[in-house]
C-alpha cells in the first residue's frame, strides 16, 4: 500500500509539473481573453451608463438580466485612472 500511494504522489508531482510547463500559460491568457471579451460585451450593451450609445436602448434591456452582476465591477474598471504599468500585467 505505501507503495502505491508513493507512486500516486510522484505521478502527481510530475502532472503538475508538465502543466506548469504546458497549460498554466494557456490558461491564464485564455482567462484574460474572456476578461476582455466580457468587458467588451458590457460595454456595447451598457454604454449608456457611461455616455457611449452603441446598441438601441431595446436590446439593452433585454440583455439586462444578465449583465447585472457585473456592472459594477465593469463600472470600476471603466473609471479607473489607467497607467503604463497597467499595460505591463
Amino acid at each position: 500500500m505505501p507503495e502505491e500511494e508513493k507512486k500516486r504522489s510522484w505521478f502527481d508531482g510530475l502532472k503538475s509539473v508538465l502543466y506548469g510547463m504546458a497549460g498554466h500559460d494557456m490558461a491564464r491568457y485564455a482567462l484574460k481573453t474572456r476578461g476582455s471579451m466580457e468587458h467588451l460585451f458590457i460595454l456595447i450593451t451598457m454604454g449608456d451608463l457611461l455616455g457611449i450609445p452603441i446598441l438601441p436602448p431595446y436590446y439593452s434591456l433585454r440583455l439586462l438580466p444578465y449583465v447585472v452582476p457585473q456592472i459594477s465591477t465593469w463600472k470600476r474598471r471603466m473609471l479607473r485612472e489607467k497607467d503604463l504599468t497597467d499595460a505591463l500585467a
